[in-house]
């Protein structure tokens, strides 16, 4: 689904990724493990199209498609999706409100009808039950005032909604208690399915102990130095990044 060949981008002058390459099947759950610095949200960003940052060469594909062209917009408007490690907070627009006016961005770029009210507000509730969400935090303004642990809930939701082809975690599990890391893990694991991919990027094991990735890579400057099973996560915890960094 997704293959970054030979990816080399600077910040500033400064190489964060080099020479990267990686593959993402269909189907797959893939967690990306590595030190503060090793380079892992910056590829979350450039395969989501955050502005800021300079491709030296190398290209990425999202289902046989190279979209380093293609604006942030229309990345998910192709079925890419992020879940921030700090999502936004913006006051005066609802919660409900923004959420179905990014479905509706997204079916408009790909020539469908806006999605029905009655719909929406069904299947809204049904997912927000799931996760535990009060009724009132739909009609919140958008992460205005939310916990850490509501504001990461607030992407499952969000996830789960949209229904991406492709979804990138990027520490999606940081700042959260044990309730909330199950309740997010159960979403995680309702969206996974044969159709989709997930990239999971995270420092800690207890995430992936809920979520068994299927392929595990370790990050060191902004290469991949050592990859395997989900196996090689209860090696990490055990000896920590010095025995391969």
């Amino acid at each position: 689904m997704l293959k970054i060949s030979n990816l080399s981008v600077t910040v500033e002058d400064k190489l964060i990724l080099d020479n990267l390459n990686l593959e993402i099947p269909k189907g797959k759950k893939v967690a990306i493990m590595g030190p503060n610095g090793s380079g892992k949200s910056t590829l979350s960003n450039v395969i989501s199209g955050k502005f800021g940052y300079n491709i030296k060469k190398g290209n990425i594909e999202f289902e046989g498609k190279d979209i380093l062209d293609c604006s942030a917009d229309d990345r998910a408007a192709m079925g890419i999706y992020m879940a921030f490690q700090y999502p936004i907070e913006i006051p005066g627009i609802a919660n409900s409100s923004f959420l179905r006016t990014a479905i509706n961005s997204i079916r408009k770029k790909n020539n469908l009808e806006p999605v029905n009210t009655r719909s929406f507000l069904e299947e809204i509730n049904n997912i927000a039950n799931k996760l535990g969400l009060d009724k009132s935090f739909l009609s919140r303004d958008l992460n205005t005032g939310f916990s850490g642990g509501e504001k990461k809930k607030n992407e499952i939701l969000q996830l789960l909604l949209i229904k991406p082809k492709f979804c990138v975690l990027d520490e999606i599990d940081s700042g959260l208690d044990i309730d909330a890391l199950k309740v997010i893990s159960k979403g995680i694991s309702e969206f996974s399915s044969k159709t989709n991919s997930i990239l999971i990027i995270t420092h800690y094991q207890r995430l992936l102990d809920y979520i068994k990735p299927d392929e595990v890579h370790i990050f060191n400057d902004g290469k991949i130095i050592k990859s395997g099973n989900s196996d090689l996560v209860k090696v990490l915890e055990e000896k920590g990044y010095k025995e391969f960094c």
